[in-house]
């Protein structure tokens, strides 16, 4: 039982961590759209606002004079005022949407419809308003026209059905207030040979025209939103793939291989290797549970992964108690050696002060760098590539590393290294030459800590 248990919980975590990832793009894409809904609302304001100044300036320039087309003075002012409190209702919607942003909260959907149908009565309203002085010829003024410029504005909502929505209602009030002025009036003389219906028809096909750019805008809009949320879930699941990917090697090594072309060739260059080994690990693990060997190596591994990173060095590969770090690829800086020496102080000063305050059991480790040629890249198959390094300096580098039980010591390295240092190697204390397994010739070893 306790088996099936555990293959189970695997894919049911699976699923879990699925449905949230879904559930954080869907929250991220709700977010996306407020903030274009939040910039619609501010357009909408400030073009309002620009047609309240325009007419209330034009109307002081061009002072109508009573003719046989106008039957009363424009109300200006009520107009003006319109327009003015229409731009004040935008920035309160624009003002709500900030408010929702902040405080991750999202729109009601109802309330989006009540918004568009209250935004796409405002040229209804103007027409309704002018009809009073200019009868049938207030369905040939500029207004009409707002109606097309809030349909196109509605397309930043990103929602397919509000669009449709917005040009349904705006079909619908422009064909009936077309059928009032049409039918509900007396006519102008030059208009009394034209039937009502005639007259009608002409403004019912306005009327489609209207619904239709709801529709069109409603299709394209629909069209972009599945584009972007296929992109933002291609992002998505992108970033999520470098995440788990990062984990398992090291960032600079992850944006080299996602960058590079597919080729197991390796490249020559000059690094400088550290290995690191954790001493008395086996004797450390015969007495403790599998549970604790792996926390105690993570206790371990967080702060010196780190500080290899920081030093601009990578994790190339753990080697159960410790591990084999590269400085100078796949980049280098110029100052391998040092940035190695200098990780690996920090490493062992913080070994020290974590073994000080009790955080983790006393322990200790050797630490080995040489620096030389070696080659780098995708080394395998087309199946199965690692990014490895491949020269006599990781072997070196391995066999300086076990010579910290011979001598005692933290941290050793090759007289290479030490001349990469300069003045900063003048602390070096040398511990002669040494016969290594493996080389014909000795080498000279110096001690650092």
């Amino acid at each position: 039982m306790t088996n099936e248990i555990r293959s189970i919980n695997p894919s049911l975590s699976f699923t879990s961590m699925a449905i949230n990832e879904q559930e954080k793009i869907a929250k991220s894409i709700e977010h996306e759209i407020l903030k274009v809904e939040k910039l619609r609302a501010l357009i909408f304001a400030i073009i309002m606002g620009c047609l309240a100044i325009f007419f209330v300036v034009a109307s002081g320039i061009f002072n109508s004079e009573p003719s046989s087309l106008i039957k009363s003075p424009i109300p200006r002012k009520l107009i003006a005022l319109v327009l003015i409190g229409f731009s004040g209702f935008e920035l309160l919607i624009w003002y709500f949407i900030k408010h929702c942003l902040n405080t991750g909260k999202s729109i009601p959907e109802i309330w989006r419809y009540v918004i568009a149908f209250v935004e796409i009565s405002l040229p209804t309203m103007l027409i309704l308003i002018a009809s009073h002085a200019l009868h049938f010829y207030a369905l040939l003024l500029p207004p009409v026209f707002i109606y097309f410029l809030i349909i196109a504005l509605s397309g930043l909502r990103l929602n397919f059905f509000i669009c449709i929505f917005t040009g349904a209602v705006a079909a619908i009030e422009y064909v009936s207030i077309a059928w009032h002025l049409t039918h509900g009036i007396e006519m102008p003389i030059e208009f009394n040979e034209t039937s009502p219906v005639h007259r009608f028809l002409i403004h019912l096909t306005k009327g489609l025209m209207i619904l239709a750019a709801g529709i069109i805008t409603g299709i394209v809009t629909n069209k972009l939103k599945k584009g972007f949320l296929k992109s933002f879930q291609s992002i998505s699941e992108k970033n999520h793939i470098m995440s788990m990917f990062g984990q398992h090697v090291s960032p600079v090594v992850m944006e080299k291989l996602l960058h590079q072309k597919n080729t197991t060739e390796g490249e020559i260059q000059n690094v400088c290797v550290m290995f690191l080994d954790i001493r008395n690990f086996t004797t450390f693990s015969e007495t403790r549970s599998p549970q604790e060997v792996v926390s105690f190596l993570n206790s371990l591994f967080e702060f010196m992964i780190e500080i290899v990173n920081r030093n601009n060095g990578i994790i190339n590969k753990f080697l159960g108690d410790g591990f084999m770090a590269v400085f100078g690829a796949p980049f280098t800086d110029g100052f391998d050696c040092r940035n190695a020496v200098n990780a690996s102080k920090e490493i062992i000063q913080k070994l020290q002060n974590e073994i000080a305050a009790g955080n983790i059991v006393p322990t200790q480790i050797g630490i080995g760098l040489h620096t030389g040629e070696a080659v780098t890249g995708n080394i395998g198959s087309s199946q199965r590539k690692e990014y490895t390094i491949i020269g006599d300096v990781v072997n070196l580098a391995s066999r300086i590393e076990s010579l910290n039980k011979q001598f005692k010591s933290q941290l050793l390295v090759s007289d290479t290294v030490r001349k990469s240092l300069g003045e900063a190697g003048n602390d070096a204390v040398s511990l002669g030459k040494v016969t290594v397994k493996g080389r014909a010739e000795p080498v000279e070893i110096f001690k650092l800590a």
